[in-house]
């Protein structure tokens, strides 16, 4: 088994933003996560990540235990479990060689790394990693300098510098235009295909669950209402996951992509009528 996890849960205050989470990998593969805004994504994939700690719970992956991990023992992991974020989290004043060798930071001195020491091997590989997703000649240019597409593939790129077992893609495409939400959507597909790397997403809209993922898990109020094949989301799936409310078929009928709560029910309503 590559990954099990076992009752998560995460409490803040009196709320659980991710109530009692359960459910097995096998084996990698890509993995989406879906659900209306505050259903508890993020969160989750902030815990595997060790950025949020646990209220209680066990991921075991590979054999251990990580939300118990401390100390070097936890960095490895956060090295080992790469994460990319809607906003891309470069620095947009440093050249976009520069954002994707500060993949390599868990293993290297910090002394080192604010002189801009980097080995050329680390380079030669940075350099590789952004030839692969079609931006070398963006090498030497601010990461500031680039659209939001080519930002994130420096981000993607980055994570990959970690050379990680598994990448958290947290809302990936939210904040991108739909030519750019699509190279970037194929560039994470690929990347399982082609290295295997497990890779888990949070997305907003089941059109592009079901045209990427081998799996997909529906999240409500920080619980799990759905967890299956794409060709599984039928409308009452769909309905189950987003909610609906007496405002459902006023919202069904705008065409714009969902912005509020509301929209997130009509929304999956469409793409399955």
């Amino acid at each position: 088994m590559l990954m099990q996890v076992k009752a998560v849960t995460r409490m803040f205050g009196q709320k659980a933003a991710v109530n009692n989470v359960s459910f097995d990998l096998p084996q990698t593969g890509f993995v989406g996560i879906i659900g209306r805004s505050g259903a508890g994504k993020s969160t989750f994939l902030r815990l595997m990540n060790r950025l949020t700690e646990a209220s209680s719970g066990q991921l075991i992956f590979e054999g251990r235990d990580v939300l118990k991990l401390t100390g070097p023992a936890m960095r490895a992991w956060q090295s080992q479990c790469a994460m990319i974020f809607q906003q891309f989290n470069l620095v947009p004043r440093m050249d976009v060689v520069s954002n994707v060798l500060h993949g390599t930071l868990n293993r290297r001195s910090t002394l080192a790394t604010m002189f801009g020491f980097w080995p050329d091997d680390d380079i030669l590989k940075a350099l590789a990693i952004l030839d692969r997703l079609g931006i070398a000649e963006q090498a030497t240019k601010r990461a500031e300098a680039l659209s939001g597409g080519q930002q994130q593939r420096v981000a993607i790129a980055r994570a990959l510098m970690q050379d990680p077992k598994v990448i958290l893609a947290d809302e990936p495409i939210a904040s991108l235009d739909p030519m750019n939400a699509q190279v970037v959507m194929d560039t994470l597909r690929r990347i399982h295909d082609e290295d295997g790397r497990l890779v888990i997403a949070n997305l907003h809209t089941l059109d592009t669950a079901r045209r990427y993922c081998d799996r997909v898990i529906g999240m409500r109020d920080g619980r799990i209402v759905f967890d299956g094949t794409p060709d599984l989301l039928t409308t009452g799936a769909a309905r189950d996951i987003y909610g609906a409310d007496d405002s459902f078929n006023e919202a069904a009928t705008s065409t714009a992509l969902p912005t509020d709560t509301t929209a997130d029910a009509a929304y999956a309503e469409r793409m399955l009528a």
